[in-house]
């Protein structure tokens, strides 16, 4: 690789806000160097989450942006699972710099082949949404095929996401959210759907898991309609504690993993799950990209283009 320096969107400054074009400037860097067992990505496409810019303020300046497509560049001498040239897609390290620039340094273990059906900007959309829902449904929540799941803020970010899954994986999905959503949550392939907005419906019938997204009286109410031995995951807020002792809760964090990118790339590939996409930004317009990522009646992910 010929290159030693990149652009990359830096954020500078706290507390971050639109007024303050969200502490956001374009600079150029040195390429980040590879730590043992890094693969070097050059970055097509890169994906943004709504709050993600309050994470890395003990580390300023710091580059935003975990979900990335790109091409491999490099690879370091311990690496041999990757080659220069091979499509990649991947969530990065909370941790380290993100991909809002043209090169990313990424543990060789987080990346999956891209999926080959998807172009790199809606391969960046899949990696938050797509693990995150992988993991509440299937690592926490056990779901199986033929099981009941109520999915909250089921047309949302994950939420999508997971009835997706979800009906891949056989299960009956009863999908929450507004009203004017409702016709969506049928059409990704809930068998149900009900208004969020609304006390669940009498004649709802018990539910092996609840998927929560959105938190607040939703979660709240959830814990009613799950079955004796059931379980409440959420991916937005620690789950109210509940009188009920027959009913297991729990709130986690999204993990890394490139084994389970690659299964979601063979079901985006074999038509069974398709990420979803609001709207396309160039790096230099990154400020506001994000301005839109906080916006009200957004649908899908807000990803940067890097050309």
């Amino acid at each position: 690789m010929a290159d030693t320096t990149m652009r990359a969107v830096r954020l500078q400054r706290g507390p971050v806000s639109a007024a303050n074009g969200w502490g956001l400037e374009l600079e150029d860097v040195p390429v980040p160097p590879l730590r043992s067992g890094d693969v070097l990505v050059r970055v097509h496409a890169a994906a943004l989450t709504r709050g993600e810019l309050e994470w890395p303020v003990d580390r300023l300046p710091a580059i935003p942006s975990y979900e990335v497509s790109g091409v491999v560049s490099e690879v370091s001498s311990d690496v041999d699972a990757w080659r220069a040239g091979a499509e990649v897609y991947a969530l990065t390290p909370f941790d380290r710099d993100g991909a809002a620039c043209e090169y990313v340094a990424i543990p060789a273990s987080m990346l999956a082949r891209k999926p080959a059906s998807l172009t790199h900007v809606d391969a960046a959309a899949v990696p938050m949404p797509g693990l995150t829902a992988w993991q509440a449904l299937f690592e926490h929540g056990g779901l199986a095929a033929g099981q009941r799941v109520l999915i909250l803020g089921a047309a949302g970010g994950v939420g999508h996401a997971a009835t997706q899954l979800a009906r891949e994986r056989g299960a009956r999905v009863v999908g929450a959210a507004s009203g004017a959503r409702l016709d969506a949550v049928r059409a990704l392939g809930a068998s149900e759907a009900v208004d969020a907005a609304q006390p669940f419906p009498e004649s709802l019938e018990p539910v092996d898991l609840v998927l929560d997204t959105v938190g607040g009286d939703a979660l709240a109410r959830a814990s009613a309609v799950v079955r004796p031995g059931g379980r409440i995951v959420s991916v937005a807020e620690e789950p109210p504690e509940s009188a009920r002792r027959d009913v297991t809760s729990l709130y986690f964090v999204v993990e890394q993993s490139g084994g389970q990118l690659a299964e979601l790339a063979r079901l985006v590939d074999a038509g069974a799950f398709r990420p979803e996409v609001d709207s396309v930004y160039s790096l230099a317009d990154a400020s506001a990209a994000f301005t839109r990522v906080h916006e009200r009646g957004k649908h899908g992910k807000v990803v940067l283009e890097i050309s």
